[in-house]
């Protein structure tokens, strides 16, 4: 007998005092759980909690433990309730230590916003035998131990966490891949972006601006596990940003 294929599966923490009382909406939880299903992965169980080590700590234990995959959101700041390392280093049982390229990191994107004082060392901190993952907003990377995923809270920063982990995790199926690009200003085609990645849900397109020639342009990358749908998906844009009065080269410029 064939046994069935397997589904990948994966829990979500979101950590914060803020989102608990209602202050912060959360936009985490859907932006991780739609990324998720594009990497053929399935979210599984999300918990909010406050900041305060033992909620986290229980939490962090538990949802490791019930999936293959566990991400928290939240948490890994510079201030002194951002306790998120320091819980999930318990929950592990190894010590925190100062990553050393992440103190590098910082210390470059610091250099001309003031220096990196004791508050922003505080972001080079992780759980003993953690990996890096880039984070293209911002000099603090986010963090890897395993398949433990530690994230900023702040939506747009995460979203950047999320796309440099595009690929890298295993899955139900294998991510495909196709890029167009332009002379094509992202600003003036978000809404475009928006709808289509919007109506076609296994699909995620990220925009990737540059700056060259004196020019600015963009590639969009749509990937999904299913090549029907990334057909559907890019023949759908392109003749989006044809109507907008943009030229698109296949496969990026």
């Amino acid at each position: 007998m064939t046994s069935p294929e397997k589904i990948w599966t994966a829990g979500l923490v979101v950590i914060g005092d803020e989102i608990l009382s209602g202050r912060t909406h959360d936009k985490n939880i859907a932006q991780v759980a739609s990324w998720l299903q594009v990497q053929g992965i399935r979210l599984a169980e999300v918990r909010v909690v406050p900041d305060v080590e033992a909620r986290i700590v229980a939490a962090v234990n538990d949802l490791r433990a019930a999936y293959d995959y566990l991400f928290t959101t939240g948490g890994i700041g510079p201030t002194h309730d951002d306790i998120t390392v320091d819980a999930v280093a318990a929950a592990l049982g190894v010590p925190v230590v100062i990553h050393p390229d992440a103190r590098a990191l910082l210390e470059r994107y610091y250099a001309t916003r003031g220096g990196l004082n004791e508050g922003r060392l505080r972001m080079a901190r992780v759980p003993e035998g953690s990996e890096l993952i880039p984070n293209r907003m911002s000099g603090a990377p986010g963090i890897r131990r395993g398949n433990l995923f530690l994230m900023a809270g702040v939506p747009h920063i995460t979203a950047g966490m999320l796309d440099a982990l595009t690929g890298q995790l295993e899955g139900g199926a294998p991510l495909l891949s196709e890029t167009v690009g332009g002379w094509i200003p992202e600003s003036e085609v978000a809404e475009l972006l928006r709808r289509t990645e919007a109506a076609h849900e296994s699909c995620q397109i990220g925009s990737y601006p540059f700056f060259r020639e004196g020019r600015v342009g963009a590639n969009f990358v749509v990937r999904s596990t299913s090549a029907d749908d990334l057909n559907a998906c890019i023949e759908v844009l392109v003749a989006g940003l044809g109507e907008a009065g943009y030229e698109v080269t296949r496969g990026g410029i």
